[in-house]
């Protein structure tokens, strides 16, 4: 009994101590937590936004700050595993020859490559078109493809670190994304439930006690009334929609039709004029003489301003059109942002496709020797390096110059101008649905560019970052918030939809470039493989027999055919759960309202009772 107690005693004892250090060790990850909290980017600065315009525009810049994270970390990924090794290298010598293809069938013109580097005096206009056009001094710096080529034989395999590095940072921003658009999915899903809880929302907790502001106080008052009212319009609506005759039906889905290829046609000619624009810079910008600095830098941004000018005025149009095909305000909002979000990502595609028909222009057996058109593009890769370049340098030029150039003058018209007119066009509103396109245009810039100009994330990082603060400026200065402005769930979850639609994006061209076009037999780390993607099979040839077996194994359709049905299992699983959790709500929501009713029975009888009495 004696020893029972005393293990008892020495049970409690570890139990206490085991307690005590648990909860000690919780308080010292609250107080770790609470301390790195203050060392979140603008911390201040978005609790600022949020106290004075509500949690829908902190949304965006709390998103502007995800993205400047996210190319801080692919900026560092390909900066670790291509871009220092190079440089620490002496003479750039790697073990890029270890492939031992043979190039019998490649004629020496596919091995020169004269980048146009300045030489002698060069006047400062030359440097400035150099800056902005990514040609010159910078073309043979680490900025972009060409630069990394190599010779010789060490240990780093640099083909290999090149493409596994441009693997993981898709993979890095897939997963990143994917997690936080789950997380938004959630709180999205409890938001738009049912309607009978959305009025309850709006009703009850539906009003933002993060805003301090009396303006923005008043603002959401009335943008409270606004939502309800829409949503009042919507049903109604839907009413009418119920009611309508088989010939307003025959005449509204007409109009649809007739409307929706008028669309089309605006897309076509968009796509129609980034192709012959690309096509004509391609093939002039080396024609025109370099003194004519405005015409030379003209003729390289020629597609870039192409695509801004369909990215500006498309929406206009879009906007003007729907009001016409008779929809719920609410789709009507979704349809037109779902149609500029193509415009936008589709624009990009175009320049890469007239961009890789170029490439790829085999006429007159122009690329017979190498698999490409060597003759226009010795180094096709920095080539489309440059575009990207360019786009990114030309869109933040472009955000720049709205907020000076129109913003500002704006509101000194609206300030110190009473002129009926500019009174009624007002300040600008704050769009938040406006910027997060215009931001996730960049990044897929950005994520297609990476392969091409590895420092590209670092240039896209400082835009970024500086982006903010002009954007910050914009709206406490220049804009007012939008009348309708929207929950922060709702946007977040707008916002990574969009965002992931831009990666998948980008895959598409990617895994093109790797896979299919030959790569540069002039440049680059790919010289001595057909395609960037070869560099993966010869790697794995070099593993033991075990290995290749493997590996090999898990490529094979034995294996990906029983790996997909496990992957749907899963899947049916869970959305099973989803279900069944999906059907207890609706069941505790019954019987909190029968609970309800029996209360308010009760309490009636109790009444009835004591007047009686």
């Amino acid at each position: 009994r004696d020893s029972q107690q005393a293990d008892r005693e020495h049970l409690s004892r570890w139990k206490k101590w085991k307690r005590t250090s648990s909860k000690s060790l919780r308080k010292v990850i609250s107080e770790v937590k609470g301390l790195s909290s203050y060392l979140v980017l603008w911390r201040h600065d978005i609790h600022t936004i949020e106290g004075k315009f509500g949690t829908g525009i902190q949304s965006y810049f709390s998103f502007l700050r995800f993205l400047v994270l996210l190319n801080f970390m692919i900026f560092i990924l390909m900066f670790s595993f291509v871009t220092l090794p190079t440089i620490i290298s002496e003479d750039r010598i790697f073990n890029c020859t270890t492939a031992n293809i043979s190039q019998k069938n490649i004629e020496h013109n596919c091995t020169i490559y004269k980048p146009s580097g300045n030489k002698g005096l060069v006047y400062f206009y030359t440097y400035l078109q150099d800056l902005l056009s990514g040609t010159g001094f910078l073309e043979v710096t680490s900025l972009f493809y060409g630069y990394y080529t190599c010779m010789g034989i060490r240990r780093y395999n640099l083909p290999l670190a090149y493409l596994l590095a441009t693997f993981a940072y898709l993979a890095l921003s897939l997963v990143w994304i994917i997690h936080r658009f789950v997380e938004g999915f959630k709180q999205n899903l409890v938001h738009n439930a049912d309607q009978f809880q959305s009025y309850c929302n709006k009703v009850f907790a539906g009003w933002d006690f993060c805003i301090t502001d009396p303006h923005a106080a008043r603002l959401k008052q009335r943008s409270l009334q606004c939502e309800l009212q829409m949503d009042l319009q919507e049903e109604k609506l839907k009413r009418k929609i119920a009611e309508r005759t088989m010939k307003e039906k025959l005449r509204i889905y007409s109009l649809r039709v007739f409307i929706n290829i008028i669309v089309i046609a605006i897309l076509s000619g968009c796509f129609y004029s980034i192709y012959r624009v690309t096509v004509f810079s391609q093939e002039n910008s080396n024609d025109i003489n370099n003194a004519n600095f405005v015409a030379n830098l003209f003729v390289q941004y020629l597609p870039s301003v192409v695509i801004t000018l369909a990215n500006f005025i498309s929406p206009l149009i879009f906007s003007f059109l729907i009001t016409f095909e008779d929809y719920t305000p609410a789709f009507e909002i979704r349809l037109t942002l779902m149609r500029c979000v193509f415009v936008r990502l589709a624009n990009i595609g175009v320049l890469l496709f007239s961009l890789w028909s170029q490439i790829s222009d085999c006429g007159s057996d122009k690329c017979k020797p190498c698999g490409y058109n060597y003759k226009l593009y010795p180094c096709w890769e920095s080539d489309v390096g440059r575009e990207m370049y360019k786009l990114m340098i030309f869109d933040f030029i472009i955000i720049l110059a709205v907020v000076l150039f129109v913003d500002f003058p704006r509101k000194l018209l609206v300030t110190q101008c009473s002129c009926k007119l500019v009174q009624w066009f007002g300040l600008k509103e704050f769009g938040i649905s406006d910027n997060v396109l215009e931001i996730v245009y960049g990044q897929t810039i950005c994520w297609i560019g990476t392969f091409f100009s590895p420092l590209l994330p670092a240039i896209a990082t400082i835009k970024y970052f500086i982006v903010f603060y002009i954007k910050k400026i914009s709206l406490i200065h220049t804009c007012k918030p939008a009348a309708r402005p929207v929950r922060a769930s709702s946007s977040n979850f707008f916002f990574l939809l969009v965002l992931l639609l831009g990666l998948i994006l980008a895959f598409i061209p990617l895994g093109v470039s790797i896979g299919r076009i030959p790569s540069s037999k002039a440049c680059g780390p790919f010289t001595n493989f057909n395609t960037s993607w070869e560099v993966v099979p010869h790697t794995v040839l070099q593993f033991s027999t075990g290995w290749q077996q493997v590996l090999f194994g898990m490529a094979s359709e034995a294996f990906a055919v029983p790996f997909f049905i496990l992957i749907c299992i899963v899947m049916f699983y869970f959305l099973a759960l989803a279900g069944a959790h999906k059907r207890v709500v609706e069941q505790l929501r019954e019987q909190l309202l029968l609970a309800s009713h029996d209360k308010m029975f009760l309490i009636r009888k109790i009444t009835e009772a004591q007047q009686t009495t």
